[in-house]
């Protein structure tokens, strides 16, 4: 434990010394209320919308990092500020949500799928956590519902049905019904609805394994004509990690020995098969069977995809204490440190090449925000410091 314990004071001093004070200097907006999120390499505001999934983000960032590792004022606050804004301006008449909003609030974008809407309960649900305002909890109950509709039913959103479109189950799904499920029982452990959502997770995660290559597929095909298209083969290490510890997470209310062989399965493959051996770090998106993957930015290394390995390392190690777990996380961490973080004006930088130089120097954009990294911090801190107490 002495090595992650190192690990989990350095998570600490780079959350509360680096990610934390570049977020709350120059996202937050004091004049119209909520966070920009596309922010230059020194914090330059370059497009002044606002993106809801990134407020929501931000929203259950900083009311997490509030109620879980320090109850600073600042924080709370700007958990409002976020919180309030989104409750004004993020519905339009039918109770979806906006993709993104101008600076002052006004509707800017739209986007037919559920993950705005996801990011925004999630966002409520904390903040109503960390502020006891119960309000926020009954918009987020109500969105929990929405959200599993427009999963099920995506032509609620707008989206027309396609014949000739693949027939795939997509790891998205799963992954955001857990997150809320987990998060709504989190102080309500016996709330069956919850449950019933973890144990259709469980049962969906099963069609993305693919027992040969031992590895969760992207989207899994439904039929063999889906199975032979290019999102059909598409695998994204990230998405194995973050799938990883989330998934632990909830078998631990609904045991499901099956999963949990998957999981340890599939994070060895993702590690095996996600890393560059030439460069070192873990590319983005990779074909299954070798072919060129149609997503452009293939070889690039990305902040989300390395800190969701530290994490998921982090955990397995915790729950199995098989030291296999270590030397990834010795060779994972090593590589991160020398990369992502900026020295110059603090926060990471997110889109590298594949040597591992900055791609983009932002710290900010539509898809990059105030979450991964500080929640991987938080998360693996807290995790070695519980486990060390034990």
């Amino acid at each position: 434990m002495k090595m992650l314990s190192k690990f989990a004071d350095r998570c600490h001093t780079e959350l509360t010394g680096s990610i934390l004070p570049f977020w709350m200097k120059h996202s937050i907006d004091t004049q119209n209320g909520g966070f920009w999120s596309c922010l230059e390499r020194d914090g330059t505001v370059f497009d002044p919308r606002k993106y809801v999934w990134m407020n929501g983000r931000q929203v259950w960032m900083l009311s997490r990092l509030y109620r879980t590792l320090e109850p600073r004022a600042e924080w709370l606050a700007a958990a409002r500020s976020g919180a309030e804004f989104l409750r004004r301006h993020v519905f339009d008449d039918q109770q979806r949500c906006w993709f993104s909003l101008t600076a002052d609030g006004r509707p800017a974008g739209y986007q037919r799928k559920p993950y705005g809407a996801v990011f925004v309960m999630l966002g409520f649900l904390e903040y109503s956590k960390a502020s006891g305002d119960a309000a926020y909890r009954e918009l987020a109950l109500d969105l929990f519902r929405r959200i599993g509709r427009y999963i099920e039913e995506p032509g609620l959103l707008g989206r027309p049905s396609v014949p000739g479109a693949p027939r795939l189950s997509g790891l998205a799904d799963i992954y955001v019904l857990c997150a809320m499920a987990l998060d709504l029982l989190e102080d309500d452990p016996g709330n069956l609805e919850c449950l019933d959502v973890l144990r259709g997770c469980l049962r969906q995660i099963k069609l993305h394994y693919h027992p040969a290559r031992q590895l969760f597929y992207e989207n899994a095909p439904l039929d063999q004509e889906s199975a032979q298209t290019p999102d059909g083969r598409l695998i994204c290490p990230g998405s194995i990690f973050e799938i990883n510890w989330l998934l632990s997470r909830a078998l631990d209310y609904v045991p499901d020995a099956e999963v949990g062989k998957l999981l340890l399965l599939t994070l060895e493959g993702g590690l095996e098969f996600g890393w560059d051996k030439e460069f070192g770090g873990f590319f983005y998106f990779l074909d299954a069977e070798g072919h060129s993957p149609l997503q452009l930015e293939w070889a690039m290394k990305l902040w989300w995809v390395h800190v969701e390995a530290l994490y998921a390392l982090v955990n397995v190690y915790i729950r199995t204490q098989d030291p296999k777990w270590l030397e990834w996380f010795e060779r994972v961490q090593e590589w991160v440190w020398a990369h992502f973080p900026d020295k110059q004006f603090g926060e990471w930088f997110g889109y590298l090449d594949r040597q591992g130089s900055p791609e983009l120097t932002l710290k900010g954009g539509n898809y990059k925000g105030c979450f991964h990294i500080p929640r991987a911090l938080l998360f693996s801190l807290q995790a070695i410091r519980r486990a060390g107490s034990v």
